[in-house]
């Protein structure tokens, strides 16, 4: 019973916050987009799939009934070649109220595969309305009846995603990340100011029994100077180090001691996959103004993103993935922060919030980063992609994208079953 309390308690604030990171990360597109006047269809939280609404005259509002992740979906976001029949479908319907693919495919002399595509692109872009007969009208601004096909399908485009130029789509597409990461540098520059932090030093402050250092002869009050020649300035360096080494890997660590120093060879532990000396550092509480909790928030940031860049360098990925965590781990994590209290519970929702952001960067399809570069691309070569190849390449992003989400899911229960 206790066991099954726990665990829904786990799905519970799993579920709170992921909602909070999705409305924070759509909201960025989502304002982005009202911004430049394009449509908006819906604000879903959740999974596509059947939904609770709440129907406004502009969009959709609500919950779907697998609430984790989100989305916007943004009129006019279709992928593939524009169909050069969207201005005499629009045509059609004003002038005969056509709504059935076979009768536009009569009127246009196409097929009904053809027709129902090109029915589907003006209601995607909101051009036309369905009443409850099913019958269509138009909803273009201006004065539809002395427009000809080309100026209907021009006006009709000017509200949707695809009507933007290049830099509008990039700003849409770029919008919930920058959201992600302004909220996450913003509230670690509040928290920093008001409260300060912990610096850690390269000083040892404590030497674990039975650990390779305690072995070695390492001492606390001990300073870091070099790993295997490895220069370090900084603990974080040190770590980063440390992170590619393996259990039972050979090191040397050189130490200050006294102003000599001192060469120490260490057989590494294991710890969590990696190698561990078993040493500590030395903690200075530093009171920073705002313009230096701004700048020490911003190097958090930069660091964040090196470490996500680990991910492409087949030398660093497994540490990497080792820093990682699922949606069972975040769960978890959130569990304890919210028991610890409100400072503690906002302080991860702005590190997970830079995570989501930094992630989002990364340029593979499906992310934002991935459509940024397709965008990137179909400027260059002057055309769009093509329909079945930008399908494709997302695909093939998902399968990535879901695999790694899996081993990490793996690696937690792991890690909580251990």
């Amino acid at each position: 019973m206790t066991a099954a309390l726990g665990a829904l308690e786990n799905v519970l604030w799993g579920v709170i916050t992921f909602s909070i990171l999705v409305v924070m990360h759509e909201g960025g597109h989502f304002l982005a987009a009202r911004a430049f006047g394009v449509k908006v269809h819906e604000f879903m939280l959740g999974l596509p799939g059947p939904a609770l609404r709440y129907r406004t005259d502009a969009m959709d509002w609500g919950i779907t009934a697998i609430p984790l992740g989100g989305y916007v979906r943004i009129a006019g976001m279709e992928p593939g070649a524009e169909d050069p029949l969207v201005g005499e479908t629009l045509v059609a319907v004003r002038d005969n109220g056509t709504s059935e693919p076979h009768a536009l495919a009569r009127e246009l002399g196409v097929d009904e595969e053809r027709a129902q595509a090109l029915l589907l692109t003006v209601e995607d872009w909101k051009a036309v309305s369905r009443d409850d007969a099913g019958r269509l009208s138009l909803t273009v601004d201006g004065d539809v009846t002395a427009m000809s096909a080309a100026e209907l399908a021009d006006s009709a485009r000017a509200v949707t995603y695809r009507g933007q130029t290049t830099p509008r789509r990039i700003a849409i597409l770029s919008a919930g990340v920058l959201t992600n990461l302004v909220a996450a540098i913003l509230t670690f520059t509040v928290f920093l100011t008001i409260w300060g932090y912990y610096d850690i030093t390269t000083r040892v402050d404590t030497v674990e029994t039975g650990t390779p250092a305690a072995a070695a002869g390492i001492r606390d009050g001990d300073t870091l100077v070099a790993l295997d020649g490895e220069p370090i300035q900084q603990w974080t360096e040190f770590q980063a180090l440390m992170g590619m080494t393996e259990p039972g890997d050979s090191v040397v660590l050189t130490m200050d001691r006294n102003g000599a120093e001192m060469d120490f060879r260490l057989e590494l532990a294991d710890r969590e996959g990696h190698g561990y000396a078993g040493i500590g550092p030395t903690p200075v509480k530093v009171e920073p103004n705002v313009f230096q909790s701004l700048g020490k928030s911003v190097e958090l940031t930069v660091m964040t993103f090196k470490t996500v860049l680990g991910l492409f360098d087949p030398s660093r990925f497994s540490a990497t993935v080792a820093q990682f965590t699922s949606v069972v781990g975040v769960s978890v994590r959130a569990v304890e922060a919210a028991k610890a209290g409100p400072i503690d519970y906002a302080y991860l929702i702005a590190a997970l919030s830079l995570s989501l952001g930094i992630v989002n960067i990364l340029p593979l399809p499906p992310l934002d980063g991935g459509k940024i570069v397709l965008e990137i691309v179909e400027r260059v070569v002057g055309r769009p992609i093509g329909r079945n190849v930008s399908l494709a390449m997302s695909a093939i992003g998902a399968l990535l994208l879901f695999s790694l989400i899996g081993y990490l899911t793996y690696l937690d229960i792991t890690r909580l079953g251990g």
